[in-house]
């Protein structure tokens, strides 16, 4: 992880995963579905912001020119593990690998961001983590 202290721009440099997932079926789909749901959660803590209008309720963000998400080019390296255990919930012993990632994405992306700006000052952070809301955050460390 790092933060340019004159913009608050992070980037996320690598991201390693281990998942159980119990058997494994397809280790190419899975390692995609790993890939998309790690996106997914990347995107919610650094970028994706709902805005409504505070008067009238009218979604602002809702097309793709005002609703930031990952793209190609605001990828990282994302190494994929699996620690297989099998379920004998099912003959094949697999488990779901959905959502996997996305949950654990948040608190892991919004921690390594806080222990980047910890130096600056900065012990707290809501999502997402945008250029402006930790400029702000270290301006506010600052001035402390």
């Amino acid at each position: 992880m790092e933060i340019d202290t004159d913009t608050g721009q992070v980037d996320l440099l690598r991201y390693a995963v281990v998942d159980d997932v119990g058997t494994v079926i397809n280790p190419v789909g899975l390692k995609g579905q790993i890939h998309g749901s790690i996106a997914q959660g990347v995107g919610q803590a650094l970028m994706e912001q709902v805005v409504y209008d505070p008067d009238n309720g009218q979604l602002l963000s809702g097309s793709f020119m005002d609703y930031a998400m990952p793209r190609a080019d605001t990828t990282y390296a994302i190494k994929v593990e699996s620690n297989s255990v099998p379920t004998k919930l099912n003959p094949l012993g697999a488990k779901g690998a959905g959502e996997a990632g996305t949950v654990g994405a948040l608190p892991t992306v919004m921690n390594a961001v806080l222990h980047a700006l910890a130096p600056q000052g900065v012990r707290e952070l809501d999502m997402p983590a945008t250029s402006a809301r930790v400029w702000q955050a270290m301006q506010q460390a600052k001035s402390s």
